[in-house]
């Protein structure tokens, strides 16, 4: 199973502000412990969301709609993917997250599980996303 950990915008992160070594080194480390257990699949921080773009579907019509976006606390910073056993797994793993905003400040990062080719029911269109390994095998 996968899960997503994602961390939430805010101020800063919209504004471009790097993260401070200690917590870049504190990121480094989390991720190089998952990548020793052989959990780690993907993990990246974005760039703010006046750098990205949305596409409004109205009917048949597709508007491009470029950033910045207005209500930070609803964009995503960052993710990392990891591909554990259980959801205890992964609990455990999300609780040793290092905190986005710092050690010692208040901050929720959100976990959600990913849908697996297996979730599923068998069918010409789910064989052909197994065809092109879109989960990763």
């Amino acid at each position: 199973m996968r899960f997503m950990i994602i961390v939430k915008g805010d101020e800063r992160t919209e504004a471009g502000e790097m993260p401070e070594e200690k917590d870049l080194l504190a990121m480094a480390e989390y991720h190089e412990q998952l990548a020793d257990a052989g959990v780690l699949v993907d993990g990246s921080g974005l760039q703010s969301s006046a750098k990205g773009f949305r596409v409004r579907y109205e009917g048949e019509q597709r508007q491009i709609i470029d950033g910045p976006f207005a209500e930070t606390k609803e964009l995503v910073a960052g993710y990392t993917i990891i591909r554990v056993n259980s959801r205890e797994e992964a609990k455990e793993w999300a609780r040793r997250f290092p905190n986005p905003r710092g050690e010692g400040t208040s901050c929720e990062v959100e976990v959600r599980q990913m849908f697996e080719l297996e979730d599923f029911e068998q069918s010409d269109t789910i064989q052909r996303f197994r065809d092109i390994d879109m989960a990763g095998g």
